[in-house]
């Protein structure tokens, strides 16, 4: 009974620490980049048709120093009230990444609606993607683009 009690404790232990693991939120850090750039970011590269669309402001954006994952430059701008579109320009190569969402309806205690670092590919929203829903999500900067990691939404 005493072996059975003890196989049912740790149990609960483990189960209880994996809910905890669930409930952790991804960290900068756990995104780590080792590649920076210092030189002269490249010209930003219209290739697609949202670049296109978007040209005049890609164009008055990039130039600016890395300020996300290594070598990119997170741009973002308005796009309606309390509404803000984002990109990623790469100063090796001019390329552009879209965030595939606008992002809108932040809470009013938010400062920034979208939170990065210099040296990770994470990347953390506040509000809601494309005016739905709503929390927090967590993406990560791969070749292919933004990938989400984990969303934290809000209770309705």
């Amino acid at each position: 009974m005493r072996t059975f009690l003890i196989a049912a404790l740790a149990a609960a232990l483990f189960c209880a620490g994996q809910v905890r693991a669930d409930d952790a939120v991804p960290a900068f850090d756990d995104y780590k980049v080792t590649d920076g750039f210092s030189g002269k970011p490249a010209k930003v590269r219209i290739v697609s048709a949202q670049d296109r669309k978007f040209a005049t402001r890609l164009r008055e954006l990039s130039g600016q120093k890395p300020n996300f994952a290594g070598h990119y430059s997170l741009v973002n701008w308005g796009c309606g009230a309390s509404c803000v579109m984002t990109a990623a320009i790469d100063a090796k190569n001019g390329h552009v990444t879209w965030l595939p969402f606008t992002v809108c309806c932040w809470d009013m205690d938010v400062t920034e609606p979208i939170d990065f670092k210099p040296d990770s590919r994470l990347i953390v929203v506040h509000g809601s993607r494309n005016e739905a829903g709503g929390g927090v999500y967590y993406y990560q900067l791969q070749p292919s683009g933004f990938t989400l990691v984990k969303a934290v939404e809000k209770a309705k």
